[in-house]
């Protein structure tokens, strides 16, 4: 999909704070206000934006360990991807997960409050899921960069 440079703008600002009035972007785009309504509302039509969400700190909140996990499946069949797939979206401590290439199926990130949780996830809750057959886990040091923002 192509963007004009408003349009670029227009994604980038919503990006960096998208409780932003309609008013104070058509001040900063230099349009209308029913011009901006207008192309957020193409842009959302579009399913270019998706949705709206505030972003919440770990810290605030207790949840501040952050571990990637390897995960193997025991067969690659595609009842077992399913059946892992559906089962993973349920655990509330796994963020994201990725099928992946290479030695591993998956790349999990996940969220808990120490590392005693997440042996607790480990131990008690993804290891549960029959179909796996090994994972591999790193844990977060520092985190040097995190933006969910995307270059358009």
């Amino acid at each position: 999909m192509t963007f004009d440079a408003i349009d670029q703008k227009l994604i980038q600002l919503l990006q960096q704070d998208s409780k932003q009035t309609n008013k104070e972007l058509s001040n900063k785009l230099n349009l209308s206000v029913t011009a901006v309504y207008e192309r957020i509302k193409k842009l959302e039509n579009q399913g270019v934006i998706n949705k709206y969400v505030a972003l919440v700190n770990k810290e605030k909140v207790n949840k501040s360990f952050v571990a990637f996990c390897h995960v193997k499946l025991v067969q690659h069949t595609q009842e077992y991807v399913i059946k892992f797939e559906k089962e993973v979206t349920s655990l509330q401590e796994v963020l994201e997960c990725y099928h992946i290439s290479g030695d591993y199926d998956y790349l999990l990130k996940v969220l808990v409050k120490d590392m005693e949780a997440f042996r607790e996830f480990m131990v008690n809750r993804l290891t549960k899921i029959n179909h796996i057959g090994s994972t591999h886990s790193m844990f977060v040091i520092n985190q040097v960069k995190h933006t969910t923002a995307i270059n358009v």
